[in-house]
């Protein structure tokens, strides 16, 4: 009786890890349906004619439309806006990794009176709404003349980005062990060389991963770079995608080329950096 009983059992656990399996399989396959159809729809909507879009939106294209891409280049003037999005990307993204960098290392290295309250509130940045900062930061730049200049993007970007920089950083500098640097400390190393020579290039994962997040917000911000800028010349590539509306028309494909354009690099450079990323933010959580 007992070992009809026990075969039961594992006949029943079997079907529960079929069935578990199953369902898994079915929720993975629907969430990336979920997730990747609309960039699917999206690139295959580029490649069509404004007619064929209105047409029918979810059949393929007669014959691939790439001249829309041509299109959305030249009359945005999207060269000029994508070049300007990179520079204010990377010096944001330098300036905003190197700021949180010595931030991390001061609090995670120092022992002083109320240092977890500066870190408290270096975290409770990470929760105060952007959209409700527009009028104070249209303020300052105004009155410091930056007003309708890719420096207050720069500017802007690298503070608003320290929050969420400092608390990935600081869980790295705390798992690296202090014997290290002590060692240093012992053969003749000063602070900035035990900064720049050792901790930074050993906690590299942590500054890739912050350096990652916060190059993507840079490159994909809408609001600020609308609000700060006016002149054409310094615009981004994010305001760039509404050139194609006006008050009656709009070229729908050729601003959903622009899309893609704007969108690619983001994906491209989380690609690149997915594992460092990944690894970072697991890694990063521990201290050790």
């Amino acid at each position: 009786m007992s070992e009809k009983k026990q075969e039961k059992e594992i006949q029943t656990t079997a079907a529960s890890k079929i069935l578990g399996g199953i369902i898994r399989w079915v929720l993975i396959i629907f969430f990336a349906f979920y997730t990747l159809f609309p960039l699917l729809w999206l690139f295959i909507t580029s490649l069509k004619t404004n007619a064929e879009y209105f047409d029918s939106p979810f059949s393929l294209p007669a014959v691939p439309q790439f001249i829309n891409y041509i299109n959305a280049v030249s009359q945005a003037n999207l060269g000029r806006m994508i070049f300007n999005s990179i520079t204010v990307a990377i010096v944001a993204t330098v300036i905003n990794v190197l700021a949180a960098a010595m931030a991390s290392y001061a609090i995670s290295r120092f022992n002083f009176k109320g240092k977890e309250l500066i870190f408290a509130l270096f975290s409770a940045g990470i929760m105060v709404p952007l959209n409700a900062m527009m009028v104070p930061y249209y303020t300052i730049f105004s009155k410091v003349g930056l007003l309708d200049s890719l420096n207050s993007l720069r500017i802007l970007y690298a503070a608003i980005g320290i929050p969420i920089s400092t608390f990935i950083i600081r869980g790295f500098m705390d798992s690296f062990p202090m014997e290290i640097e002590e060692a240093a400390y012992v053969d003749g190393c000063g602070f900035f060389g035990r900064f720049f020579r050792i901790l930074l290039p050993l906690t590299r994962t942590g500054l890739v991963t912050a350096a990652t997040f916060q190059f993507i917000t840079c490159w994909n911000e809408f609001v600020y770079a609308n609000l700060l800028t006016s002149a054409p010349e310094n615009k981004t590539i994010q305001i760039g995608i509404r050139y194609f509306t006006n008050q009656f028309t709009t070229d729908y494909v050729s601003m959903y080329a622009a899309i893609v354009v704007a969108i690619v690099p983001s994906i491209v450079i989380y690609m690149l950096f997915q594992e460092q990323i990944i690894s970072g933010l697991t890694a990063g959580a521990v201290k050790g």
